[in-house]
Formats: C-alpha cells, sequence, structure tokens
C-alpha cells in the first residue's frame, strides 16, 4: 500500500509547482517520471487513497501481460516500480484529494479542490484514468443478494479462489486474465453471452489451451444456495434458452466499468466519452493536457503502453509552454544522464 499526502522523499514541495498531473494511475505515475527527466517540479493529485488507480483498487493481484519489457507482471508490482521511478525525482503526491475545478488565473492554471483549497500550477496533465468508476452489476436482485458472500465483481486475493468450483462470467480482458491466473488452480467454468470476445486473441487461444471449458451464448440466471453459501448456480443459453445447473462455490463477473468524468466534463471538450485532445496531447485548455484512456485521439488505444507514450509527449508539450523556445525533443535518456553524471563530476568543490 502505497499512500501519501505530501513529498514523496519528505522535502518541502513547490508553491506553484511547472506541472500538476491530476491521477496516479500508470499513465499520471510515468508521466511524472518522464517531467522529472525533463527537470520539471511535479505534483499529483488523486481522489483515491492510494496510488496506482484501477491497478490498486481493483485487482491488485492480477498480471498484466501487455506492458513492455515484462512477460507478465502483478499489478501492485508495476505500480510499485512505477512509482519507485518517478520518485528518484521527488515529485509532490496529494492523495484523498480531488479536483472540482479548473480555471486560468493570468498565466496560472487555478485548481480547485472539492474541500476548498486552492492549488496554482503552469501547466496540468490530466491522467484520471477512466474518471470515477465503479464495477458493472448484474440488474437482478435476487443475484445482487448474493454480492460479497459468493458473488464478486473484482478480486483483491486471488487465493480465496484456490480449491474452489468457480464460475467466471465476461468475456473480455479481465475475465481472461483472471481465467489463466485461477485455471490451474480451481475447478473453473467460463461463460459469455456471445461468441466474439473483447479480449485479446492471445488471452482467448492460451485460455481455451489450459482446458477450461468456455461456453458461449450463455448467461446467468439464478444462484442457489443455503446459510448464506453458494451451491449452485443456474445458467441459461440465450439462443436456444436452455438451462443448466452447475456446482460452484463463486461466482466472479467481469462485465466492465460504469464510468463517470464528473466535473473535468465542463473544464475541456469531450468526445466520445473522453477528453479530446490533438496530436500534441493538448485540450480545448492552454496549457491542460490529458494522456491515457481518458484521453480521445481518432487513432486511440486505450492501454497501459499506450498511455505511456501519450503521458510522454503530453509531458514534452508542457515543457514547451513552461520554457518558450525549448527544443520538444529532450534527446534519448542515455544521453541526458550520461551528460547529468560528467556534470556532477566536473562541478566545483
Amino acid at each position: 500500500m502505497i499512500q501519501h499526502n505530501g513529498h514523496a522523499n519528505g522535502h518541502s514541495a513547490p508553491e506553484i509547482p511547472d506541472l500538476t498531473i491530476i491521477g496516479a494511475g500508470p499513465t499520471g505515475l510515468y508521466a511524472a517520471f518522464y517531467a522529472g527527466l525533463r527537470a520539471m517540479s511535479v505534483r499529483i493529485v488523486d481522489s483515491l487513497s492510494e496510488i496506482g488507480g484501477q491497478l490498486t483498487a481493483l485487482y491488485p493481484k492480477k498480471y498484466i501481460y501487455d506492458v513492455a519489457g515484462y512477460p507478465k507482471v502483478l499489478a501492485e508490482e508495476l505500480v510499485k516500480s512505477l512509482y519507485e521511478q518517478c520518485a528518484q525525482y521527488n515529485p509532490e503526491i496529494l492523495t484523498d484529494t480531488k479536483i472540482e475545478n479548473l480555471a486560468h488565473e493570468g498565466d496560472l492554471v487555478k485548481l480547485t479542490t472539492s474541500d476548498g483549497r486552492v492549488l496554482y500550477s503552469k501547466t496540468v496533465i490530466i491522467a484520471a484514468g477512466v474518471g470515477a468508476f465503479t464495477p458493472r452489476k448484474l440488474e437482478n436482485p435476487e443475484l445482487q443478494a448474493w454480492e460479497g458472500k459468493g458473488l464478486y465483481y473484482f478480486v483483491k486475493d486471488p487465493a480465496m479462489f484456490y480449491d474452489k468450483k468457480l464460475l467466471v462470467v465476461g468475456g473480455g480482458d479481465s475475465a481472461m486474465d483472471w481465467a489463466m491466473a485461477l485455471g490451474n488452480k480451481s475447478t473453473m467454468t467460463l461463460i459469455h453471452r456471445r461468441d466474439k470476445f473483447v479480449a485479446h486473441e492471445d488471452s482467448v487461444n492460451k485460455v481455451k489451451a489450459m482446458g477450461v471449458p468456455i461456453k458461449t451464448f450463455w448467461e446467468l440466471k439464478t444462484i442457489i444456495g443455503e446459510n448464506g453459501v453458494i451451491r449452485k448456480a443456474v445458467i441459461f443459453n440465450n439462443k436456444t434458452k436452455e438451462e443448466e445447473t452447475l456446482e460452484v462455490d463463486a461466482v466472479l463477473c467481469n462485465l466492465g466499468f460504469l464510468t463517470n468524468l464528473g466535473s473535468i466534463k465542463d473544464w475541456v471538450e469531450i468526445e466520445n466519452g473522453g477528453v479530446k485532445v490533438n496530436h500534441a496531447m493538448e485540450t480545448s485548455m492552454k496549457g491542460v493536457y490529458a494522456a491515457g484512456d481518458i484521453a480521445w485521439h481518432a487513432a486511440k488505444l486505450k492501454l497501459i503502453a499506450t498511455g505511456f507514450g501519450e503521458a510522454a509527449t503530453a509531458v514534452c508539450s508542457a515543457y514547451v509552454q513552461v520554457t518558450p523556445g525549448a527544443s520538444f525533443f529532450p534527446g534519448h535518456s542515455s544521453t541526458t544522464m550520461e551528460k547529468k553524471e560528467k556534470e556532477g563530476k566536473h562541478q566545483p568543490a
């Protein structure tokens, strides 16, 4: 657990940082690191009590398979590495801090928090993921009654499903990731309401290769249990209307998320449910940029990997805004670090 309400390494925070990053998920943390490479002072704010965004809040123990450099990595380990990477540049990190309003005040951006505090910044990057998020839940009240009693929408501790009879509902990446993680440690059946999967093709193929039974066009109808313990799940084929009863100990639903951009909609132009940006990750508000899942442009891919690239572009745009006449491209990091090391060796005593 990484919580903050101050500077990463205990030093005093800059009054007016070069850059404020709204969101401490993977894109926001990487943006803080990249801004450090460009010698910018940075403040990160996040409405949650811990950094990491969805990775920490919803599935810290889930493996992620599409981050460069990692064949697979636990979500919580990725957050830890990203924090260590940005912490070397000592950003200020404020958790439990929700930004309610952005406005210009002279050459600065004025950020007002939900508890009335006012923060100023030279530039801002919105890296708030999908905004506020909650798991999409089953609408049947009979099923809702089992939530937390064997029916789950996300996993904090995978061990709770070990050696269990588990029904997984869904056809997206989360469903397949959990099938890969738990398929050999439980007796699993996976059902999906269609025969088309949102998940990456390789993930679907790997789940099939594991021998996990995948039943397409099947949905969850009801749950049968006693004394607060799930015993069975009734599923039905939405094409043939056939029903089947499975013995299960737990049901894990991965049905996506309901998202809400909240007050962000009042700050900048929105398109297709995201913050509209151009090639430089600029929003409709001068000095304000966006990156990661919350940003929208014509070639958008909502992946952690592309969020990192967008973060670097947004940081470089912010740097040029703060430092007129500066180069947009900073050069390669290895060259930059070598130069700093040489300069350090030749400083007068």
